[in-house]
This record gives structure tokens, C-alpha cells and sequence, in this order.
């Protein structure tokens, strides 16, 4: 019973306000990001020129997809082949 009650406590403090993310953009950069979306979703800035792909092209393509899946997927990868990190004091 202690559990179910120390877990609707801590569900009641974690639904507060103090917890929530303020609405709408934090930074320069994201705000950069999010006008750039927004005229995506609404189509404001869409070539008026149609862009089409021929029949060759779709087929090339999906063969790339296609081919992504034969490379085998190692089951540990070399943490020490990525390089290193070094300080820059």
C-alpha cells in the first residue's frame, strides 16, 4: 500500500506546472528551425515547378533502400575505432 502511495505522490509532483516546458521556441536557433517548419507545413515557400522522378530513378532508389539491408548488422561495435576525444583547455 506505502508503494501505490508514494507513487501517486510522486505522479502529482511530476504533473505540476513547475515541470512543464514553456510553449514555443527557447533559442535564436530554434526559432530559426521552427519558421522554417512552419513554412514547410503550410507549403508557403513550394517550387511552383514539378519535380518528378522517372521511372529509372524510383527504381535506383528503391534498389538503394533495398541494398541498406544486406550489410549485417554487428552485434558489438569497436568502441575504439570512433577516434578520441581530446580537451581543449
Amino acid at each position: 500500500m506505502k508503494t501505490k502511495q508514494l507513487m501517486i505522490v510522486c505522479m502529482l509532483g511530476l504533473s505540476t506546472s513547475v515541470w512543464a516546458i514553456e510553449p514555443g521556441p527557447s533559442s535564436a536557433a530554434q526559432q530559426g528551425t521552427e519558421s522554417w517548419m512552419q513554412l514547410q507545413i503550410r507549403g508557403a515557400v513550394a517550387s511552383t515547378n514539378l519535380q518528378t522522378a522517372s521511372a529509372t530513378e524510383r527504381e535506383l532508389a528503391m534498389q538503394r533502400w533495398l541494398n541498406s539491408f544486406t550489410y549485417p548488422i554487428p552485434e558489438f561495435f569497436d568502441q575504439d575505432s570512433g577516434g578520441e576525444i581530446t580537451s581543449s583547455k
